[in-house]
């Protein structure tokens, strides 16, 4: 279990508290500068909190050392920034690190899953917005983490791509991984989470089945939009106004 207890940093986040489970996926939503970019990063064990701790299998995540960390957790920040251009194979190989080994099949695992291995020896900079984001992506599952956090990993793909790394994460959670997302698209967040932490002003607001945490009363209330629903379950749509 990963889990978060009384996190305060600064003016960004405020006495949150949150456990997430292995073999789920769990969106976070909130408005811009609502805080769900620093709590992944809490989670993640990159930046330490003012107060709180945050725990991975009860043990304080600050107590473990670096590469423990990196072996469970896999995280994907929102910037596409890559410091080197090298070949696509290499950046995702670059996932393996924690667990210093060449890792051939997850390598190979990972570009097929993000539908990148026919541009495997693609130079970096020679690939768009969505298919960099992508292998960014592919890099972190090809370190077969415990725990995938991502924050905004669908924001530059096409629908396709979208539906398709949806579907790769599903799989991840139903072979036991524990899945955590910071997702705009509410509709997304509805129809393929299990679970939806909504975060205003650092605090959370509502944390439960997404059917409650999307509730269109609470939509309106943190993000001050009329809305409402359409559609079944799975495949619901957001109407605005």
């Amino acid at each position: 279990m990963l889990a978060a207890q009384d996190l305060t940093l600064g003016a960004r986040l405020r006495d949150v508290t949150a456990s997430f489970a292995l073999g789920t996926i769990t969106a976070i939503c909130g408005p811009n500068g609502s805080g769900k970019s620093t709590l992944l990063k809490l989670l993640a064990g990159l930046e330490r909190p003012d107060t709180g701790f945050v725990t991975l299998d009860g043990a304080r995540l600050d107590a473990l050392d670096a590469r423990r960390r990196a072996q469970a957790i896999g995280y994907l920040p929102q910037s596409g920034e890559v410091a080197w251009d090298v070949a696509v194979r290499d950046l995702v190989g670059l996932g393996r690190l924690p667990h210093r080994d060449r890792g051939a099949a997850a390598i190979t695992a990972a570009l097929e899953a993000l539908d990148l291995a026919a541009l495997a020896d693609r130079p970096v900079s020679r690939l768009s917005g969505g298919e960099r984001a992508r292998a960014l992506l592919a890099r972190v599952l090809a370190g077969e983490p415990r725990w995938i956090l991502a924050d905004e990993p669908l924001a530059a793909l096409d629908l396709g791509h979208q539906l398709a790394l949806l579907s790769h994460l599903r799989r991840a959670a139903e072979t036991g991984a524990g899945v955590v997302l910071v997702l705009h698209d509410l509709a997304l967040a509805m129809n393929h989470a299990d679970r939806v932490i909504v975060i205003d002003q650092g605090a959370v607001v509502v944390d439960g089945r997404c059917e409650d945490a999307l509730d269109h009363r609470v939509i309106e209330r943190v993000w001050g939009v009329p809305a409402h629903w359409l559609g079944e379950p799975g495949a619901r749509a957001l109407a605005l106004g």
